[in-house]
């Protein structure tokens, strides 16, 4: 086992990999940029390297002096945790070759499924079923000829990308040559890279997810899926396992098709299938898998009972994973609210500032992964996630009354957020029904925000507030020794 390790990472998920090595006995090493020098996860860690500016080209991704960090620290392994460098292949090489252990697949996986032109082309060979679509076009006289024998919509996406960046969907043909030019433009500024591919796009369809795990001896399970369906700009706000949608049968084949993907790139470690899942025809197909942990990993565990991250790093140090497919099973049901710092009426735009009171829910089946405290400032240098809110209960509608009231108690100011659009989200009929497909939030969801209070009403609740505070001190600040003390009295007695 490993005696110290590097989180590559910030925010929750730094956090969140901190408490896991802790747990495992195992030494920490955060990193941080001129803006994360104070963050909770630099006062958590047993060592913090600073790694350069706030903007993430100089310092979070920059594999040269993460690598430089581990080393000069005498760290045995990295953990990219997710995003930033985390899917990077060359970095996972780089990792390996400075005789450090990189927590996470084979650089050969991760470039193997990083392409998604490569990773469709290997999963039809795997028998995996894929999305009618078209790879390696160039002219847009290709891409008008594909699209015509696909039929149209299509989707137009980015071969090296993920997160939504480089892609549009195509209604008409006469759109496609505009579209194309904006795919690739955004493409090559997100990934370095303009190469696109076409896929059929079906309108109504479900985001359902299946956790994988390898080890390192050939043996790998799923374990079970993920609906992750309400989604803004193709970013996921809440995800929920089980998904209602499938049946025992279909929860089957989708996972043995998540495993034969798996196998297909000789994967180890933790990783994610993408399925689409088109509920007219009961069909689903493989969309790309994440090389990496999931932002969502928390609701797999509270339903499974398995420490992910613990596992991560077991396996990368050699373990067997013990667990055959038959003993893995599911217990209730779980939910999971990303709380951003983001403005929902306004295009969800980030919102910065300093978190002026943050206090999280608390209490039984309720869980927050995050890495903020009240002071904190939010910047606009990286993701506005604030935290995870999981509740996990016996059924789904108990899971989602639990997750309004979880809610309803967590407490920010300083910052907006998309606490409220979240409720409006779980108490709607087509929430509960699970009829959201991953375009129903831009395409049927109609929410407006309730309107802000008064000047005059926040002056008084101002003012309400101060002369209890001021009456409570008084009467905290007499005499405590003499019963007879007039300062005892805290009618407004006068000497």
């Amino acid at each position: 086992m490993f005696s110290k390790i590097l989180i590559a990472n910030r925010g929750e998920i730094a956090v969140r990999i901190i408490r896991a090595c802790r747990e495992l006995g195992i030494k920490t090493v955060a990193v941080y940029s001129d803006a994360d020098k104070n963050a909770l996860h630099v006062q958590y860690a047993d060592e913090a390297v600073h790694i350069g500016a706030a903007s993430p080209r100089e310092s979070y991704l920059n594999a040269d002096v993460l690598i430089r960090a581990a080393l000069s620290s005498q760290a045995d392994a990295i953990h990219p945790g997710y995003g930033f460098l985390s899917e990077n292949a060359s970095f996972a090489a780089a990792v390996e070759s400075a005789n450090l252990t990189f927590i996470g697949p084979s650089a050969d996986s991760i470039r193997a499924m990083g392409d998604k032109a490569e990773a469709k082309i290997r999963m039809k060979k795997a028998g995996v079923p894929t999305v009618p679509g078209a790879e390696g076009l160039e002219s847009v006289s290709e891409f008008e000829k594909a699209a015509d024998e696909i039929g149209y919509p299509i989707l137009v996406k980015a071969s090296a990308g993920g997160g939504g960046k480089g892609m549009r969907i195509v209604w008409e043909a006469a759109n496609l040559p505009e579209e194309i030019q904006a795919a690739r433009r955004e493409a090559l500024h997100a990934f370095g890279d303009d190469r696109l591919l076409i896929e059929k796009y079906i309108p109504d369809a479900h985001h359902i997810e299946f956790q994988i795990f390898g080890d390192k001896h050939g043996h790998i399970v799923h374990l079970f899926e993920r609906e992750c369906s309400v989604q803004r700009r193709h970013q996921k706000i809440i995800e929920e396992t089980p998904s209602p949608l499938l049946t025992p049968e279909l929860r089957t084949q989708m996972g043995e098709s998540a495993v034969k993907a798996a196998r297909a790139v000789n994967y180890f470690n933790a990783g994610t299938i993408e399925f689409i899942f088109d509920p007219a025809s009961s069909t689903f197909y493989f969309l790309e898998m994440n090389t990496r942990l999931q932002v969502e990993h928390p609701i797999t565990e509270l339903t499974t009972g398995l420490d992910l991250v613990q596992w991560q790093i077991r396996i990368a140090a050699g373990e067997h994973f013990p667990y055959r497919q038959e003993q893995l099973t599911q217990r209730g049901h779980v939910i999971e609210c990303r709380v951003y710092a983001e403005d929902p009426a306004n295009g969800f735009l980030p919102s910065t500032g300093r978190l002026l009171q943050y206090i999280e829910p608390r209490g039984p089946g309720i869980r927050v992964d995050s890495g903020f405290r009240a002071g904190d400032e939010v910047t606009h240098f990286y993701d506005p996630l604030l935290a995870k809110l999981i509740v996990h209960a016996e059924n789904r509608q108990t899971a989602i009354q639990k997750m309004r009231t979880a809610l309803r108690e967590f407490v920010v100011h300083g910052v907006v957020t998309n606490m409220d659009f979240m409720q409006a989200v779980l108490s709607h009929p087509d929430f509960a029904n699970g009829k959201v497909s991953t375009r129903w939030v831009e395409n049927t969801f109609d929410w407006k925000p309730t309107a802000a209070p008064s000047f005059e009403s926040l002056v008084a609740a101002a003012l309400a507030d101060f002369t209890i505070v001021n009456r409570q001190s008084k009467i905290e600040n007499r005499n405590e020794h003499d019963p007879y003390s007039p300062w005892k009295n805290p009618s407004g007695f006068r000497n």
